[in-house]
């Protein structure tokens, strides 16, 4: 018997990291005390940030929009986000959120929407500045309006860490930045909202969980909590991922999932990234149709791979449920990278580069990328090997 047994995933706990996040299923009903809790801050007017549809169709909204009458909280609605969120759509929120007075953000949706919500909560406070400005590095920010954080899927991590990323489509840049001013105030994680992800939404976000944690545990500023949380993400989505794929509905499937990908959020937080994200970027950044998840699960072999030598002694311990019988030795790279492919192809993810639209003939303009974008040469200094041109061009050409 496992210690999951021992949960009611009905009893709606509070997770106390960078943000007070409410999971558990049921959680959305929170929406209230959060309302009143905002109005005895003096907030009287948010926006709320969204994508076209899924703040709607999981019935989010309409529990929030009630809370918010309760308390007599005006609102506007964004929802233009699209997945890997522009500069442009952030700076149009801004102008929708202080032509109506708001105080606060209230973000609902996976982490493109909250991420995009981070940034307005930024910008309110610097009104003289855009967010191409902001995801350059122009000013370092320091304070941002109140965030609430509604999440609606499970794997960014967003609705407990201090990150952001926002793409600016005429440089094909896709920075991230971090700040503790964007920790959302309250976020809830409630798995009966994300029961209708779509099979490959719920293999890529819950990927991009398990590269979290790859990374995390093996930067140069790896510690013992970012190494914990992550052997436990990895035992969690190796074990309630197929589930979730073949029974959607499943929610303790997908309670399961969403708390692994909360404490993955976390675990990055605390130990940082390297080569997986900093890779990606680059290609969303070009190719804005590219599902971020996908994009790591296609890197992340040849990263193992590349990192192994280094960092085998935590790797074989943390991938110890999706490939058993690693040791840590240094000739084991190629074992460990291959049982990762295997692990990616078990759960019905097989694709390589080409499959994205790219070439061999692109690699120099990714490398260029990678090391040109703002502050993704900050995730590169974090790599517990040399990440230089060729071993960056080495991942991206492994991973054709």
């Amino acid at each position: 018997m496992s210690w999951e047994k021992g949960i009611d995933i009905n009893n709606v706990s509070t997770i106390l990291c960078g943000s007070k996040v409410f999971l558990g299923v049921g959680a959305i009903n929170q929406m209230d005390f959060i309302a009143q809790s905002l109005k005895a801050k003096g907030i009287d007017s948010i926006i709320a940030m969204t994508g076209k549809a899924a703040y709607a169709k999981t019935g989010a909204w309409d529990v929030v929009t009630k809370a918010l009458d309760k308390h007599g909280i005006k609102y506007v609605l964004f929802n233009k986000v699209t997945p890997n969120p522009e500069t442009h759509h952030v700076d149009e929120a801004v102008k929708v959120a202080q032509a109506a007075g708001a105080k606060a953000v209230i973000a609902i949706g996976g982490g493109s929407p909250i991420d995009a919500g981070k940034s307005v909560a930024i910008l309110l406070e610097y009104q003289k500045n855009n967010c191409q400005e902001l995801f350059e590095g122009a000013f370092a920010p320091e304070k941002a309006v109140p965030i609430v954080a509604i999440n609606l899927t499970h794997g960014t991590g967003s609705e407990a860490n201090r990150f952001a990323v926002v793409t600016i489509p005429e440089k094909e840049y896709k920075p991230p930045i971090a700040a503790d001013c964007i920790y959302p105030l309250y976020s809830i994680d409630d798995p009966a909202l994300m029961t209708n992800l779509p099979a490959d939404q719920t293999r890529y976000v819950s990927i991009d969980a398990v590269n979290h944690v790859v990374e995390a545990a093996t930067t140069v500023l790896n510690n013992p909590f970012a190494i914990t949380l992550g052997k436990q993400v990895i035992e969690l989505v190796a074990k309630y991922l197929p589930k979730a794929i073949d029974k959607p509905d499943d929610l303790e499937a997908r309670y399961f999932l969403t708390y692994a990908a909360m404490i993955a959020g976390t675990s990055f937080d605390n130990g940082m990234l390297h080569f997986t994200h900093a890779l990606e970027h680059p290609l969303s950044g070009v190719k804005p149709e590219v599902t971020h998840g996908l994009g790591l699960a296609i890197l992340l072999p040849a990263v193992v791979k590349a990192i192994y030598p280094k960092a085998g002694i935590v790797l074989a311990d943390l991938l110890s449920a999706i490939v058993p019988g690693l040791t840590g030795s240094a000739g084991e790279a190629q074992k460990a990278a291959d049982g990762v492919r295997a692990w990616l192809a078990s759960v019905g993810v097989t694709q390589k580069m080409g499959d994205l639209g790219f070439t061999k003939a692109d690699v120099p303009k990714l490398v260029k990328l990678t090391f040109e974008t703002p502050t993704l040469q900050a995730l590169l200094n974090c790599a517990p090997v040399a990440s230089g041109a060729d071993v960056v061009e080495q991942i991206y050409m492994e991973s054709f």
